[in-house]
């Protein structure tokens, strides 16, 4: 798997040094595919802060996408990672990263590792619209990471799980795996149906679609599937009118 196929998602960044050090933190592992989800500081990469701790990885930092939605970084993705210290009660399965990425390494998916703001971490339907949600190991009397500290450690495992620097990765058919955000896409369409139909309650929807869209991307859907639940969503809503 080619480092091409990784991406790094920031949601919701404070500090414009933790910007520059994520930066770095990629760099010196291989990786550059940076994505900004609203940042609290404007025009962060040109922070002087950021340019001083990205320590000569200004390249990155200027390449780093900035974007208003975590449904807009994960666009062309197809399993995403969720980090959070703390594990939630409903949502995507946890793992340690080296549990997962031994697995994930041997895939043909376009990957993220999506991280929270320093002081609040992940909103929980940020967690939701991901694959799996990973938790750094630590120190059960004291877990509080530095938030480039924790990318770094995510990205070095990874690198590690794709065989290090020098190998060769090929992947095959990965172009008919759907994205994040065609996942999304069928999942507010069968919303729109079940409305239609009477199954679902718009009033009261309490989980049902959080665990649909749970089950969607459990299932790894192909691109051909895609159009199959969307055309199954759209007879539904065609024969309830």
């Amino acid at each position: 798997m080619p480092a091409e196929s990784t991406r790094f998602v920031l949601v919701g960044t404070s500090h414009a040094g933790n910007v520059g050090a994520a930066a770095r933190a990629l760099k010196v592992m291989g990786f550059a595919d940076l994505v900004l989800v609203a940042p609290r500081t404007g025009s962060v990469q040109r922070r002087a802060e950021a340019i001083a701790l990205a320590s000569g990885a200004t390249d990155v930092l200027a390449g780093a996408r900035v974007v208003s939605s975590l449904a807009e970084a994960l666009d062309g993705i197809t399993y995403a990672c969720a980090t959070a210290m703390t594990p939630r009660d409903f949502g995507p399965p946890n793992h340690a990263p080296r549990e997962l990425f031994a697995t994930l390494a041997r895939s043909t998916h376009r990957v993220a590792f999506v991280f929270g703001s320093e002081r609040f971490g992940l909103a929980n339907d940020d967690v939701y619209a991901c694959n799996a949600c990973l938790t750094i190991p630590t120190d059960p009397a004291y877990g509080s990471l530095n938030l480039a500290q924790a990318v770094q450690l995510v990205a070095y495992d990874w690198r590690q799980a794709i065989g290090g620097f020098g190998a060769v990765g090929r992947r095959t058919g990965d172009d008919r795996r759907a994205d994040a955000v065609a996942v999304r896409g069928v999942v507010e369409h069968w919303q729109e149906a079940l409305e239609t139909l009477g199954f679902l309650d718009p009033a009261t929807p309490r989980k049902l679609m959080a665990r649909l869209h749970r089950l969607a991307l459990r299932a790894e859907l192909e691109v051909e599937e895609v159009h199959i639940l969307r055309g199954i969503a759209r007879a539904i809503s065609e024969r309830c009118r």
